[in-house]
């Protein structure tokens, strides 16, 4: 027996002890209104005349909704163009100091030896 969207709800519901009310104030979070009786449809059996399928939708509206309400909300990431750049030229001037130490010491050994297969004569 496969799980449909409904049942999934239904086991989250259980499974966190949520009420509709917290499930509407939950969605709410990513801005998406429901009412407690469209809500009250969902958790309904398949053979009952109100029941309602629930959408692809909505189910992952919850489950990002569920996500900020456990976590928070996701920190603000620099998004202009130029706190981009400033950021990369912080970071250059400790990549090219890094490289010029590497091509340094490895000057010595940029060297090909010479190797041959001949036994040396003693």
């Amino acid at each position: 027996m496969a799980l449909n969207n409904n049942d999934i709800i239904k086991k989250l519901r259980v499974a966190l002890s949520l009420k509709d009310e917290d499930i509407v104030e939950i969605l709410k979070l990513v801005d998406y209104d429901i009412s407690k009786s469209e809500l009250g449809a969902f958790f309904r059996k398949e053979d009952h005349p109100k029941f309602m399928p629930l959408q692809d939708q909505i189910l992952r509206n919850f489950l990002n909704a569920l996500i900020i309400h456990k976590r928070g909300p996701m920190d603000k990431k620099p998004n202009s163009v130029a706190k981009k750049r400033e950021i990369q030229k912080e970071k250059k001037p400790k990549q090219q100091n890094e490289s010029k130490a590497k091509s340094e010491s490895n000057q010595d050994d940029s060297k090909p030896k010479k190797f041959s297969y001949r036994k040396k004569s003693s």
